[in-house]
């Protein structure tokens, strides 16, 4: 078991992109929640199966197991919310990989970074293109925007 302790950001410009490497396709859909998640996800030509808790401030318990591709693929069938899609490009910086994730789909418009740490008192080196800390908004949660995509929150207001 492992423990997940990551900020998460809006991004303010798009200087990220001059340090990315090429990014990798990424598709996830959720299979149950009840405070926690459940996660299947096809990373180019991988498949994995993630199992995380509800958070404890930024903190929570996070399961990740490698999946044959073609369960992964039957277990599409089991979500009844949109796929998430998006590229996520990993960027060294001062220690630190940040994730930018680059939505598509209905979710598209939205780039959001996020930042794994040892503790929750880390301190961590912010990039200059790196904007609001959103660590505590739900609705930026990839859970979430698989029930409330991006492109409809200017209808409802995000909720």
């Amino acid at each position: 078991m492992g423990v997940e302790i990551e900020r998460k950001f809006l991004l303010k410009n798009d200087n990220w992109r001059k340090v990315a490497p090429k990014g990798i396709r990424m598709a996830q859909w959720y299979l149950n929640e009840a405070g926690n998640t459940v996660r299947v996800r096809i990373a180019d030509d991988k498949a994995f199966l993630t199992i995380k808790s509800k958070s404890v401030g930024i903190s929570r318990m996070e399961f990740e197991y490698e999946i044959p591709l073609a369960d992964a693929e039957a277990l599409k069938m089991l979500t009844q919310t949109p796929i998430v899609d998006k590229y996520r490009y990993k960027i060294p910086y001062n220690g630190h990989t940040w994730e930018v994730d680059e939505f598509l789909g209905l979710n598209e418009g939205l780039v959001t970074a996020e930042v794994e740490m040892k503790s929750e008192d880390e301190q961590v080196d912010i990039p200059e293109w790196i904007g609001e800390d959103v660590s505590d908004e739900k609705r930026y949660r990839n859970s979430n925007l698989a029930k409330h995509p991006f492109s409809t929150w200017k209808l409802n207001d995000g909720e």
